[in-house]
């Protein structure tokens, strides 16, 4: 038997905000495609390169706290950016435990090529840098809020 519908107003899939995000991120993720590709690297390995040119040398607990992923995550990642030449990695001299991650020669050069792409990215989205900057503080408030709820609920 088929049910008719009573659609909740509160489970309409155009009301779910974890929906829209989700697939505006892969909608922003197929915009960056063609450029990543050009640059040879996935997004998310744009993302690990993204940390490094901001903080020369980190480790994967570091990357891993700013790009919100686990190390299991990133492990197989980081070795395929090694394996393109892109990243050294390598154990501290001081903390054995600690696998520091910078950029090689290589993997500074993609800085260069690949300084085009937020602004292209921003162009392609037809938005101002206005509404471009006001949209990405509204998300990173967002952000932090759902990060702090997730971290108080782990903790009780």
């Amino acid at each position: 038997m088929i049910r008719k519908s009573s659609a909740i107003p509160e489970l309409l899939l155009e009301n779910q905000l974890c929906f829209t995000i989700y697939a505006c991120s892969r909608e922003i993720t197929k915009l960056y495609q063609p450029f990543l590709d050009e640059l040879g690297v996935t997004y998310s390995q744009y993302l690990v390169m993204l940390v490094l040119w901001e903080q020369g040398q980190c480790t994967v607990k570091d990357i891993g706290a700013a790009l919100y992923l686990d190390s299991g995550t990133l492990t197989p990642l980081l070795k395929r950016l090694q394996a393109a030449g892109l990243i050294i990695r390598e154990r501290s001299h001081e903390d054995e435990r600690k696998v520091l991650i910078s950029p090689t020669d290589e993997g500074w050069a993609l800085q260069d090529r690949a300084k085009e792409v937020p602004g292209v990215m921003a162009e392609g989205m037809a938005m101002s840098k206005e509404e471009f900057g006001d949209l990405l503080l509204q998300f990173r408030s967002l952000l932090n809020r759902v990060h702090q709820a997730n971290s108080r609920s782990r903790s009780d």
